[in-house]
């Protein structure tokens, strides 16, 4: 039960928040270095004490593990500074080098600190032991959100201490293995804990995320999505927007009242969220203004939809038995031949949803309004030839 909660919180956090964790995982490297220096300065002294040379070569290995960790953390920096859009799969590699270098260098540190027991130096191994508790408190705090990877990283710090202070004699180890188990029960449910209390707030951020960008009444995108998603798909390639305005909405809202207008909007909003594609947006502007933005949409593509959208809209809506007829009038604008900005293309679609409403509805194409113009740029050219 307890990993079936987390396997589906971890499922419920979105691609924005997953990379969040991911990034922050990346985002700092002192517990990296602190943990091999400790390790350098305890292996050092205790293999001067000792003379043992199997925790020389563990003391190496920690701080060539945390070398190789600092070196996936700095990439994963640098790709990131390449790029900021990284994909859900490329981001699950990255965690995958980031726990295997975090499950690497916890089963050092307890292998170390189970050879520190098997020396019998008290100091030393109270020393061993104490960085591998203090990682393990690390682990707590970093991982919470990757609870199957905090296991890992706390019975592999753990397990190699429990077997040697299990394999003692004398009550004295096995009060140890004792201590260290609890140790780590008590790390996994701190874990636990973290990660329910980290769900629930990620939930809330989700639902407030959600709020800020949807129109309340019809469930559509509110006019804010179109600042951050119209840029991003422009990048990725062509898109159409089409601007809808419709007609004959005020009469119906005076004669029927505002709440037989809204639940014409959310049939509006309705119809448009069946045409579009889940790659396209769908936007209230407000009062009864739309835009659906179509993805990777040519000249051609693009005026299917609009004649769609005017077949759709204009069909009759039925509130509560009420039969009531509305018009529509559509702009589009295509990139790049339109604009190439979110905000050229806005604005040129605008302009031909007026023309279109000038000329008592249908759709107009931007590319329309420029034609006129670029005749009399013909013709005056044709004319200075002439001359």
């Amino acid at each position: 039960m307890l990993f079936n909660r987390m396997e589906t919180g971890r499922a419920s956090i979105s691609d924005a928040v997953y990379m969040e964790v991911i990034a922050g995982l990346h985002g700092t490297t002192m517990p990296t270095i602190l943990a091999a220096a400790c390790q350098a300065m305890v292996g050092a002294i205790t293999t001067y004490e000792t003379g043992d040379k199997v925790t020389a070569v563990l003391t190496v290995a920690g701080v060539a593990v945390a070398i190789v960790r600092l070196f996936e953390i700095f990439a994963f920096r640098r790709r990131l500074a390449r790029s900021q859009q990284l994909g859900r799969a490329e981001a699950a590699i990255w965690e995958r080098c980031y726990i295997a270098g975090t499950v690497a260098t916890a089963f050092v540190l307890g292998v170390f600190a189970a050879r520190s027991i098997v020396l019998g130096d008290a100091l030393c191994c109270v020393m061993a032991i104490g960085i591998g508790f203090g990682f393990g408190a690390g682990v707590v705090a970093r991982l919470a959100l990757r609870p199957v990877a905090a296991l890992l990283d706390l019975v592999a710090i753990a397990a190699p201490a429990a077997i040697v202070t299990f394999m003692q004699p004398d009550l004295r180890h096995v009060g140890l293995g004792l201590l260290i188990l609890m140790y780590v029960v008590a790390s996994f449910e701190m874990v636990r804990l973290s990660f329910n209390a980290s769900i629930s707030q990620i939930t809330l951020k989700r639902q407030f995320e959600q709020l800020a960008r949807s129109d309340p009444m019809t469930g559509v995108s509110n006019r804010s999505v179109l600042a951050t998603d119209l840029p991003p798909m422009l990048a990725a390639g062509m898109v159409a927007v089409h601007t809808l305005d419709l007609d004959r909405f005020k009469e119906a809202n005076d004669r029927f009242g505002h709440p037989v207008g809204d639940a014409l909007l959310k049939q509006v909003a309705g119809r448009l969220k069946i045409l579009a594609t889940a790659d396209d947006l769908v936007v209230r502007m407000g009062g009864d203004e739309f835009v659906l933005v179509q993805r990777a949409a040519a000249d051609a593509e693009a005026e299917a939809m609009a004649q769609r959208i005017l077949q759709s809209i204009s069909m009759p809506y039925d509130v509560d038995g009420q039969a009531i007829e509305l018009g529509v009038s559509v702009g589009v604008a295509v990139a790049p031949g339109d604009g190439r900005t979110a905000e050229a293309l806005l604005s040129r679609s605008d302009r031909a949803m007026y023309r279109a409403k000038q000329d008592r509805g249908g759709y107009v194409l931007a590319r329309a309004l420029r034609m006129p113009d670029a005749t009399a740029s013909a013709q005056r050219v044709a004319e200075g030839l002439a001359a």
